[in-house]
């Protein structure tokens, strides 16, 4: 089987489009460009009371790239999948270059929630999440879009919308709007995107581990439960 290079994926990232398969078993791989395309904006992720008392609670601790490999694999792991094994090889290749993170949640020693994804400027593109815990992705999203917050984001693309997503904040934009935001993203323009009342990040590098930094120096290290909860909660700050 021809591996898909990783540079090649970078390249489709960074023209709106992105890779999917059929099956986990399936041997090819198409591009996908949506017409309409969910995003969550920044600052409208909704933080139900219930999932800031997890937050808070300590049940969880959250890390950042502990386990890639887990997180995909977890994420493939279900009857219906479009992650194959190409595409898993090659998003592996994409975090050793630095280009691939993930977010994992646990339970203790075990890893029952988390979400994996592709950085390219101030964009995130948010692959895949899966949960073996009540609450467990909605957790790996929240500290998510707070490390997105943290460092620099402007955009947060979720692919297709779902009531999932839709209920933490994703809305969908057209093709357009979507365009110009990744645009802004990668270093252009985004008239469009002011012009839909979306807030655009003012411009500067992206850092995803300024979360941990603003983590340790609050004396909250990621993967400490509780403490580190809290500050995520109040970094998100907006309750629905």
């Amino acid at each position: 089987m021809t591996r898909l290079d990783p540079r090649l994926l970078l390249q489709g990232y960074a023209t709106g489009i992105f890779p999917m398969a059929d099956s986990r078993n399936a041997d090819e791989l198409f591009w996908v460009e949506p017409r309409n395309r969910a995003i969550i904006p920044l600052d409208a992720f909704h933080v139900s009371r219930s999932l800031r008392r997890t937050l808070r609670s300590g049940r969880f601790s959250v890390t950042r790239d502990r386990d890639f490999a887990g997180v995909i694999a977890a994420c493939a792991d279900r009857d219906e999948t479009w992650i194959n094994a190409e595409l898993e090889h090659a998003m592996i290749a994409l975090h050793r270059s630095g280009h691939a993170h993930s977010i994992e949640v646990w339970e203790n020693e075990d890893l029952v929630g988390g979400l994996y994804g592709v950085k390219l400027g101030r964009a995130f593109f948010g692959e895949s999440m899966f949960s073996r815990r009540t609450d467990a992705s909605k957790v790996a999203l929240a500290w998510l879009v707070a490390r997105l917050k943290v460092g620099n984001f402007s955009l947060l693309d979720c692919q297709f919308m779902t009531e999932h997503l839709a209920s933490l904040g994703a809305i969908s934009i057209p093709r357009e709007t979507y365009s110009a935001l990744l645009s802004t993203a990668l270093g252009g323009r985004a008239a469009a995107g002011l012009d839909a009342g979306l807030a655009v990040t003012d411009g500067g590098p992206a850092d995803f581990a300024a979360l941990d930094r603003l983590l340790e120096l609050a004396g909250a290290p990621a993967g400490a439960g509780g403490p580190a909860g809290y500050v995520i909660a109040q970094l998100l700050g907006q309750t629905s």
